[in-house]
């Protein structure tokens, strides 16, 4: 039996309600999602509203980003000591109340402050969200179809958030990016009574207080100095500071995590191949689709000249084909096809729709149908399957008292691909054109073409980084296949 075929330890829900359970979770999955890049578009418009400098508005995001990502493996222990279903409610109503502060912020700390909130209170709630979806789904094939429409919804939700933000924006208000969250919060608050009940499974009385401090600095440390690495330089001693300390920071937890009695983060959680290759597919794909993202909002508004909505629109041909591919192919696949040859064909999907995008140039014909669409499509369905497939194979073989810290770390190796791919290849794109301009800078296109030829050698990076991804995982499968026959011959000689 594969990993992903065992069953959790935690009991069976049989009950009809269960599936009423998944869009009220995912409900919540995407608020979440959402208030990641929803803000983006609608930056510009709050900055000239609050009077925010040109050095302090990246803590828009940069304060979310922060918060969530260095508090995760901490809020999926807490979760499971005060009960999943419990952290599901609490960490609803603070994120819906931190983003109702954010939207009436008559100031740029006020927003900032709101923007922190959210995230403590997301740090809560993701692991509690995919914690219930574990412990309700316990039979495989259930659990394979409510892992496609939970990842569907989640990796569509990045790129929704971009729509939803131009849309509000130009037709509403920048402040509706943050209010949007209180309807969605009180529907699924509305949804709790369906919610699967749990007990706490863990204590608090004996934390792992050095884990917590290594993990949260180190994880603070790494991403600050991603999100500073584009704008600063690679070689700024701040940078290099900040990202050699977090990876000493997180390499002296490891070395804490090993000795401790009552750990933050088990490291078998870890060493687990199938989880191991989960979390290493999901990675490479985060550090290369975030990339994506910024690449096809920047050239969509600044060399086609599209409007915010219509730059968003553009990205809402990924979030379908990605709900597809979660929703449909995904599901199809499952129990049919082994699954990391699933994840490394997701990854070369989303290769291929890089290598579309690298033939771009600056007067390129029919844009949007002949490199923009497929290319959407394509890199869609390749995040949507990888999700549904990883998602399944990261919470195999877990209790109920694992639960919170292993989807705490699924979700922290989503936020630390999202950073360290955007400040990459954002900073690859902009050496390379600044490189073009000061050989060709004469020439009156060459702003353009320099700006467009940076996307391309860092739309060939990311499509590297997913085909080596795909490597990683197929050599993963290899090494399990190999474990496997040596298991049968050592079976058969006794």
């Amino acid at each position: 039996m594969t990993d992903i075929q065992q069953e959790t330890s935690a009991p069976p829900t049989r009950s009809a309600k269960r599936w009423w359970a998944l869009p009220v979770v995912s409900l919540a999955q995407l608020m979440v999602v959402l208030d990641a890049t929803i803000v983006n578009i609608a930056l510009p418009s709050a900055q000239q509203n609050l009077g925010m400098t040109d050095a302090s508005r990246h803590w828009v995001i940069t304060a979310y980003a922060l918060a969530f990502g260095g508090l995760l493996l901490v809020g999926g222990r807490v979760s499971g000591a005060l009960g999943y279903r419990r952290s599901f409610a609490i960490g609803l109503v603070g994120f819906a109340l931190a983003s109702a502060l954010g939207g009436a912020a008559n100031n740029a700390s006020t927003l900032f402050a709101a923007r922190a909130a959210q995230g403590v209170f997301a740090a809560l709630l993701a692991p509690a969200v995919l914690s219930l979806l574990i412990l309700t789904f316990t039979d495989g094939r259930e659990r394979g179809k409510a892992f496609g429409v939970f990842a569907g919804v989640g990796a569509g939700g990045a790129a929704l958030g971009v729509v939803a933000g131009g849309l509000l924006t130009e037709y509403a208000n920048w402040r509706w990016c943050l209010y949007i969250n209180l309807p969605m919060a009180a529907i699924a608050l509305v949804g709790l009574p369906i919610i699967l009940r749990d007990r706490p499974s863990g204590t608090l009385r004996h934390i792992d207080t050095p884990g917590v401090l290594l993990s949260a600095a180190g994880l603070v440390s790494l991403v600050y100095g991603f999100t500073q690495a584009e704008p600063q330089g690679w070689d700024d001693p701040k940078v290099l500071a900040l990202l050699v300390g977090g990876v000493a920071l997180l390499s002296l937890f490891v070395l804490v995590e090993a000795k401790s009695r009552h750990p933050l983060l088990p490291l078998h959680i870890l060493v687990h191949r199938a989880r191991g290759a989960a979390f290493v597919s999901v990675c490479v794909m985060f550090i290369a689709m975030f990339g994506f993202y910024l690449f096809v909002s920047y050239y969509t508004q600044t060399i086609l000249g599209y409007s915010p909505v219509k730059a968003g629109m553009t990205l809402l041909v990924n979030a379908v084909s990605t709900t597809v591919g979660a929703m449909v192919i995904a599901g199809k696949l499952h129990r049919r096809v082994a699954p990391n040859i699933l994840i490394a064909g997701s990854l070369l999907s989303s290769a291929a729709g890089m290598l579309i995008l690298t033939q771009l140039e600056v007067d390129s014909s029919n844009v949007f149908l002949a490199y923009l669409t497929p290319s959407m499509i394509l890199t869609g369905i390749g995040l949507g399957c990888l999700l549904a497939a990883a998602t399944n194979m990261a919470t195999a073989e877990l209790n109920p008292a694992e639960a919170g810290v292993a989807s705490a770390a699924y979700n922290m190796v989503q936020q630390v691909g999202a950073a360290f791919g955007t400040a990459l290849l954002n900073s690859i794109a902009t050496s390379v054109a600044t490189s073009y301009l000061k050989d060709h800078g004469n020439r009156p296109e060459a702003g353009s073409v320099g700006t467009v030829h940076g996307y391309t050698v860092a739309l060939w990076a990311a499509f590297g980084i997913l085909v080596g991804g795909a490597l990683v995982v197929a050599l993963f499968s290899r090494g399990r296949r190999q474990t496997a026959r040596s298991e049968v011959r050592l079976e058969t000689s006794n």
